[in-house]
């Protein structure tokens, strides 16, 4: 099918292999389950785990549908399911699959128990170190882990996960508190497989590295930490948005532009219209002001951001033409600018981008 819009996502393979190897440098002595859940944060899960199988040691996903997914595509490697199971009819798949799984309540303990596997499966006792949001409390740690081990459908030993609230703030004391309360169970000798670092505890916080880390965001070359860059840890942006300028306005000083009026043209100006807007996952809450790359250079948002396109200040760009090439975020234009300038995180905006857009894969 022809899509002659051009907007176009597009997913650069070789930045993606470079984050891999930055990951290695800061956790050199832990494997990586690298963390593709979300369609890979929008960047496609099985094009993603394709692109890395062979340098890391595992994925990590956040419900059984998207690990199947990956096992459909080929891939082989260890794949953890971040929230484990949600109803008991999900574990036979889970045994076929060889799928790891975190544990993170008693409910599900008790529909381990009452399961038969043909052969044992993986788990991970998730302990609640501070995020409380998923996790067993610390005074029924303990105990969880009893009544795993008891269970002769569990792989011993049993493995051990937490999760960071606040490492991305290297001013929290939060983090060190969770590396205490989580090291505490292993002071007596206890064994199997760690898992704390995510993106910011990789890069900030190398006593948290243990068997696995588990980067995210850092993966797709964005910055883990609050008020850093992606430049300074040295990872490169694997999605591009980009599309191209379809009209060109001359506008007379006094004018509104777009909808509502919200920005009034102080001069006598040309404005360039974008095919992309909020149906193709660009921020409608982007404000005027926001930057875009034009020619490679520069300039800004003006107006409000409508569905299907977006309107540019080109009174920099005089001899900018239609179908000159408009960048969004990635390559050249970070997308932590963006998501400052739309009131929220890079997150959203990757997995915010809509199947309107196409995406192109570059190796």
């Amino acid at each position: 099918m022809i899509n002659g819009r051009p907007t176009q996502a597009i997913i650069n393979l070789a930045a993606l292999r470079h984050n891999v190897t930055r990951i290695k440098y800061y956790a050199p002595a832990s494997k990586i389950f690298a963390i593709i859940k979300a369609n890979g944060y929008g960047h496609g899960s099985v094009t993603v785990a394709q692109a890395i199988a062979d340098k890391v040691h595992g994925f990590g996903v956040a419900c059984l549908t998207e690990a199947l997914t990956l096992r459909q595509a080929g891939i082989n490697q260890r794949i953890l399911i971040l929230e484990g199971f949600f109803k008991p009819q999900e574990l036979s798949l889970i045994a076929e699959q060889e799928l790891d799984i975190a544990v993170h309540n008693f409910e599900q303990i008790a529909a381990l128990n009452s399961f038969r596997f043909a052969k044992p499966i993986s788990v991970w006792l998730k302990v609640d170190t501070g995020m409380h949001r998923l996790g067993f409390p610390l005074e029924q740690v303990e105990e969880a882990a009893r009544a795993l081990n008891r269970n002769p459908n569990i792989r011993k030993p049993i493995n051990w996960m937490t999760h960071f609230s606040d490492a991305d703030d290297l001013n929290s004391p939060k983090t060190t508190i969770q590396l205490q309360r989580f090291q505490y169970f292993f002071q007596q000798g206890g064994t199997g497989l760690k898992t704390l670092a995510n993106s910011a505890g990789i890069v900030a916080w190398p006593a948290s590295h243990a068997d696995y880390v588990r980067p995210g965001i850092m993966l797709y070359g964005v910055s883990p930490l609050l008020h850093k860059t992606a430049a300074e840890f040295e990872l490169k942006p694997v999605m591009t948005l980009c599309t191209e300028l379809i009209a060109i306005n001359k506008i007379k000083a006094g004018e509104a532009i777009g909808y509502g009026g919200t920005w009034t043209a102080p001069e006598d100006m040309r404005v360039g219209i974008a095919a992309i807007g909020y149906g193709d996952g660009y921020p409608v809450h982007a404000k005027s002001g926001t930057p875009v790359l034009l020619n490679g250079q520069r300039t800004q948002l003006i107006g409000r951001v409508s569905m299907d396109m977006l309107a540019i200040d080109l009174r920099t760009q005089p001899q900018a033409k239609i179908g000159d090439p408009v960048i969004l975020w990635g390559d050249g234009l970070p997308i932590e600018e963006i998501a400052v300038w739309a009131d929220t995180i890079p997150y959203e905006l990757f997995c915010r981008v809509s199947r309107r857009v196409e995406f192109r894969i570059k190796a």
